[in-house]
């Protein structure tokens, strides 16, 4: 909506209003030689100060959105006191109920919960994080409207509700490059030496669409190696033009991808890891102050390491995004473990494995190894889970792959339209449509719950979940018998199998512990991993 329409407009909670302002004078660059701000005054509270961006000639743009209901005062603030239509405009914004049932809108923007295990929408609703991988998803390749909105009809019903997308300064290829281009062109100008407002228009499109679509764009600013390349005030500048452009919409901020990681073809990788890791920390303080809607702030590792190790200051980091490497079984115990460190590693921050083994890449890994990950994440403590699939992260096309990287690999030439069907989406859903059954948000890991049936110690499982006295969720990675154990001596509980491919349900009636606190459970009739439901009888 622009505030041009009318005189007093009015906006729906938590949706994003949009306030056109024009210049009054005429700078040869404005992006670099003047900042603005719309000091915002909600109803019963302090000063929400917005940051406006360029929009190109004389153009400037503010974007706001609030839950607060009533009418918003606001005033302007320019860089250059001077301008007389951009420093002292005044106006109002009228919040008026939402009325849909988005939970983005209705619920709220997402937050980390209070006790820093979960996500949770701004009024408390629990928020189970389900992501998918469409890292290069705003370039032209993924064409607008049809394709884009495509992937997102096939996703939305399956219960995903996070895209982690990459605002044009993308991995895996280098600064320019034609294939990340979109509708437009690129994000700044050939030598940095200002950003390109018609390449945001287009995303634009795309972002607003994820939201209004119940997904919460998970906006990753720039891949880590594109630092040296900007520069830290550079950089700065890139991200308080995201803040301004879509701090108003229900995003979360990725402050960069593979933060640590040199370009493929750097010279001085030691001394690029370095910088990267100084500057990406700098770039995260800066934008803590200049976001009035303080979204939840990540990093996204390189392979196998911490996100709060990616940054000299940990304290910047909301929560972990980890990065926990591409590879068939031998991944699945070193997952686990990351992820229970990271979890363990004070001071207490929801995980989130933001890059496990993608599906089919380098045509290899199944559906099954990328299902394994999600239960062995989840019930070693994750607050929800990223899937990703080769072919979408790029987006191949039909008789187009994406290529080669700069270090001359090619991941796969699976088409993103096939990459779409692979079985592995629709089983990490299922996985999600389980836990939704229950308050997934106060389960706990409990390692000590079950064992294999022979009591071999292995890496590999059995993994159990759950929420002591009243249910226990126990994943088996392998089609064998395990032992439940600790149960409450006397108790009765209802147990019952799940197929985490089908779905299917098998009822296993009522059970109760020997005296020890045991309960052997034989495996179901597949060739495949299974899961244990244990609910307490009341």
């Amino acid at each position: 909506m622009n505030a041009a329409e009318a005189e007093e407009p009015r906006v729906e909670a938590n949706r994003m209003i949009e306030l056109a302002l024009a210049s009054d004078k005429a700078y040869a660059d404005p992006f670099n030689e003047i900042e603005v701000v719309a000091v915002f005054r909600p109803p019963g509270s302090g000063e929400v100060r917005v940051p406006a961006f360029w929009a190109g000639a004389r153009a400037w743009k503010v974007r706001y959105s609030s839950s607060v209901l009533g009418v918003h005062a606001f005033r302007t603030e320019c860089s250059d006191a001077a301008n007389a239509k951009l420093h002292g405009a005044t106006g109002r914004v009228q919040v008026v109920a939402y009325g849909g049932d988005n939970p983005l809108y209705r619920h709220g923007p997402i937050r980390v919960a209070a006790d820093r295990r979960h996500f949770e929408h701004a009024d408390g609703t629990p928020f189970f994080w389900l992501g998918d991988t469409w890292w290069m998803g705003l370039c032209q390749r993924l064409r607008w409207p049809d394709e884009f909105k495509a992937l997102a009809a096939d996703r939305r019903p399956k219960g995903f509700n996070v895209v982690q997308i990459v605002a044009g300064l993308y991995p895996d290829m280098p600064a320019f490059d034609p294939r990340g281009a979109n509708e437009a062109g690129f994000p700044w100008e050939n030598g940095y030496g200002r950003i390109r407002p018609e390449y945001f228009d287009q995303a634009d499109r795309r972002l607003q669409y994820l939201a209004d679509e119940g997904f919460v764009p998970c906006l990753v600013g720039a891949w880590g190696y594109h630092l040296p390349w900007l520069g830290v005030e550079r950089m700065k500048k890139h991200w308080r033009y995201l803040v301004a452009r879509y701090g108003a919409l229900p995003v979360v901020w990725c402050v960069a991808g593979e933060t640590t990681m040199p370009y493929y073809l750097s010279k001085d990788k030691r001394g690029d890891e370095q910088l990267q890791k100084e500057g990406w920390t700098a770039v995260s303080r800066y934008i803590r102050q200049v976001d009035p809607f303080h979204r939840p702030l990540t990093l996204h590792p390189a392979w196998r390491v911490p996100t709060r190790g990616s940054v000299s200051d940990p304290s910047v980091v909301d929560f972990e995004l980890l990065q926990t490497g591409h590879g068939m079984r031998e991944v699945v115990g070193p997952t686990a473990a990351q992820v229970r460190a990271a979890r363990a590693a004070p001071p207490a921050v929801p995980v989130i494995d933001g890059e496990p083994s993608y599906e089919n890449l380098n045509g290899q890994i199944p559906a099954d190894v990328c299902r394994t990950l999600f239960w062995v994440s989840m019930t070693s403590g994750a607050a929800g889970h990223t899937y990703g699939a080769n072919g979408i992260w790029q987006v191949n096309r039909p008789e187009q792959p994406y290529g080669p990287s700069p270090g001359g690999h090619n991941w796969g030439t699976l088409p993103w339209t096939e990459a779409m069907k692979l079985p592995g989406s629709a089983q990490v859903a299922l996985g999600k449509k389980l836990l939704a059954q229950f308050e997934w948000w106060r389960f706990e890991p409990h390692p000590e719950w079950a064992q294999w049936a022979d009591r071999t110690p292995d890496a590999d499982g059995p993994y159990a979940a759950g929420i002591a006295e009243e249910v226990r969720l126990i994943y088996v990675p392998r089609p064998r018998p395990v032992v439940l154990q600790r149960l409450t001596r006397g108790a009765e509980y209802r147990a019952w199998r799940f197929d985490p491919v089908t779905g299917e349900r098998k009822d296993l009636g009522k059970v109760s512990a020997a005296d020890n606190g045991s309960w052997p459970c034989p495996p179901p009739d597949t060739d495949h991993d299974w899961l244990l439901v244990l609910e307490a009888v009341r």
